[in-house]
Formats: structure tokens, sequence, C-alpha cells
């Protein structure tokens, strides 16, 4: 595989890399989706709803942290899809694959001109070989048997000799020239193809690292929906809550007595 077909399959599969990231935050989504959804199912559930008391209370608020939270896991899922998903997925067009096909058929025509250019010197060669050949055929020919016809033989094909080195020349020199411009763009076009990838991977980087803040962000939110949760457990006091039933229920108001008779 030619050297500039390499450069554009790297471009190539970079989209498609970037395409698969951006599949791969899709799940996660998902994954966040449905995990608040079970979070906000679980913080309904009449489970242990009877208890009363402090520890009722943190109970309860412990049931509710539940729903916080998947409010939180659901923001972050929204976030990962205008901020994280959205943005890969739509970086580079489909223009980009008519663009890398511009700079594919821009090449490959400098190629076929290079490729052209190169058998027009060595057929030149072939020629030049050829003349001189039959100018050195023809100057032995002279040796043997002297002639004017010989003579001008020797003269004519001289001139075809000559003519053949010069046409080698302009072939060479047509050559060089279409081989120094197809390096040229080579160059300009590696450089600029260099540059979309160079593009591409900071890209990629500064919306993973959006990821990676979101992630924190979500951490931090989480933290924040369990801490009234922990306050309440400190204050939790079985001997008030003790107190409390025994109000509540009037446990101890009526006594056995003695009997005197």
């Amino acid at each position: 595989m030619p050297g500039f077909e390499i450069l554009l399959q790297k471009q190539l599969k970079g989209k498609q890399m970037q395409k698969e990231m951006s599949e791969f935050v899709h799940e996660r989504i998902k994954i966040e989706e449905e995990y608040a959804k079970n979070l906000s199912k679980l913080s309904l559930s009449p489970l242990a709803a009877q208890e009363e008391g402090t520890m009722g209370e943190a109970w309860i608020q412990l049931k509710k942290s539940l729903h916080d939270e998947a409010e939180v896991h659901l923001k972050f899922s929204n976030k990962l899809h205008s901020e994280v998903e959205k943005p890969m997925l739509t970086f580079r067009s489909d223009h980009f694959k008519k663009d890398l096909k511009k700079y594919d058929h821009h090449i490959a025509d400098l190629r076929k001109q290079l490729a052209s250019r190169y058998a027009g010197v060595e057929k030149a060669r072939k020629a030049l070989a050829d003349r001189q050949k039959d100018l050195e055929v023809k100057t032995q020919q002279l040796e043997v048997k002297l002639s004017n016809k010989t003579e001008e033989d020797i003269k004519k094909a001289r001139r075809k000799s000559t003519q053949a080195g010069d046409d080698l020349m302009r072939s060479l020199d047509l050559y060089n020239q279409t081989q120094s411009k197809w390096f040229e763009e080579m160059v300009t076009t590696s450089m600029e193809l260099e540059k979309l990838e160079v593009d591409r991977i900071e890209w990629i980087q500064q919306h993973l690292r959006q990821y990676t803040t979101l992630r924190h962000e979500t951490d931090m939110f989480n933290q924040s929906t369990i801490e009234n949760v922990d306050q309440l457990l400190q204050a939790v006091d079985p001997a008030k809550d003790r107190d409390l039933w025994v109000k509540e229920h009037k446990t101890g108001d009526v006594r056995p007595i003695d009997l005197d008779i």
C-alpha cells in the first residue's frame, strides 16, 4: 500500500474510533438512566415504613436520598449526552470522507502523471539506444566500404541520434518537474492530514476530560445527598424512641396492685 494510502486509512480509522467512543458513551448513558430509574422506584418502596421515632426519621431520609441520588444520575446522563456523546458523534460530518477523497484523487492524479513521465523517459532512453546502435552499425559499414550513400546514411543517423538525445533530456526535465511537484504536494497534504489527526485527538481529549469533570461532580452531589442521612443516624436515640413509644401507647398507665383483705 502506498504511503499516502496509509495516511488516508489512518484518518478513516480515527473517524471510526471516534464513532465507537461515542457509542461507548451512549451505553454509559443508558446504564445511568436505568440506574436512576431503579433508584427512584426503590425510594417509593413501603418497606419498613412503620419504623418509628428517631430511627424512623433516619429511615425516611435514607429513602428520600435515593430519590435525590436518582435525580443526580439522571442529570449526569443528560449532560453526558449533550456535552460528550453528541459533540463526539457530530465532529467531522459526512463531508469529511468527501474531503479525504479529494486528497486521494489529487495525489493519485499526480502519481499517474509521474508514472507517465517516467514511461516517457524510458521510451526516450530506448529510442536513443536504438539510434546510437544504428549509428554504430553504419559507421562500421563505412569502414568496410566507402561510398557517398553510406556517408549520407551516417549523417542522417547522427542527426536522429542527436534528436533522440534531445528528446531524452526533455523527457528527463518533464519527469523532474512532475516529480518535484508531486513531492511538494505530498509534503503539504501530509502536513494537512497530520493537523487533522492532531485536531481529532485534542477534540477527543477535551470531551473525555469533560466526562471526568461530570463524573467528579456526580460524586460530589451524591455525597451531599447522604449528608442528611448521616446526621439523622447520628441523632438516633434508643432511649428517646422508647419514651416516645411509651407515651404514645400509654404503656405503664395501668399497673397491677397488691390485694388487701
